[in-house]
């Protein structure tokens, strides 16, 4: 079962957090991965021993991915040095948060440039290798907060929320080649990236938990395997809440 041999899957961000683990479960059933990173290329090609061990193939791409050139030059060398791209994980994302009477513009455009302009672009180029294979998987991560917004996170919240209008709108273009669109929201990851998240807005989500336990990365890689993979292939056009219950 989910068995990914043969596949390639492109991961922005996988460098680290989320991504990393993405980069590593979808190995350990059988794809090769292309690692994406913007700055981080030492933890890049840590994730890329760590996978080469698995008996996977693996390279790294770095590449900026709000910009146009570089998202196309990414998926360019994807296809070079793998041979194909069957699966694209678009990751990478951070967040820049205070209240919206305090956010500058520099904040919203920032926020929306990598989780939502990035997104558009990457997929974008990887639409025609995915049609040629008859075959694809975007998957896309969400958060939470585009369900149901969030208190000093207007742009993040927005661009999540983008983020699913666009995850529909692709897979009602792309389903008659067999390319299928899903997003994944997770709820609060413990990761490199929330480990600073104060101790107050950790005890609130706790209290609001059915699964009484903080997400860990591999919650969101385990789902997104299932995405990628033949068996996920009825799937489209969906959002698929891991939050252990928190938006309920």
């Amino acid at each position: 079962m989910f068995d990914l041999s043969g596949k390639v899957a492109l991961v922005t961000g996988s460098s680290r957090g989320i991504g990393r683990s993405i980069a590593i479960h979808l190995a350990e059933h059988g794809a090769d991965i292309a690692i994406n990173f913007s700055r981080s290329k030492d933890e890049a090609e840590q994730v890329k021993a760590e996978i080469e061990k698995l008996g996977a193939k693996a390279m790294t791409v770095q590449a900026d991915i709000t910009v146009p050139d570089d998202a196309q030059r990414m998926v360019k060398e994807t296809v070079d040095g793998l041979g194909r791209v069957d699966i694209l994980v678009n990751n990478a994302g951070f967040n820049r948060d205070t209240l919206l009477l305090r956010m500058s513009i520099e904040d919203w455009d920032e926020v929306m440039d990598l989780n939502l302009r990035a997104v558009f672009l990457c997929t974008k180029a990887v639409l025609r290798p995915m049609m040629r294979g008859r075959w694809g998987r975007i998957i896309n991560i969400g958060s939470v907060s585009g369900l149901a917004g969030n208190v000093g996170q207007a742009n993040y919240a927005a661009a999540k929320s983008g983020l699913i209008g666009f995850t529909r709108a692709v897979a009602r273009e792309m389903g008659s080649r067999d390319i299928t669109s899903n997003l994944v929201a997770p709820g609060l990851v413990i990761t490199e990236l929330t480990k600073d998240v104060r101790q107050e807005v950790i005890d609130v989500v706790n209290q609001r938990l059915i699964i009484k336990r903080m997400g860990k990365p591999e919650d969101i890689a385990a789902c997104v395997v299932y995405l990628a993979s033949n068996e996920g292939g009825y799937t489209t056009g969906q959002v698929l809440s891991v939050d252990g219950g928190l938006g309920l």
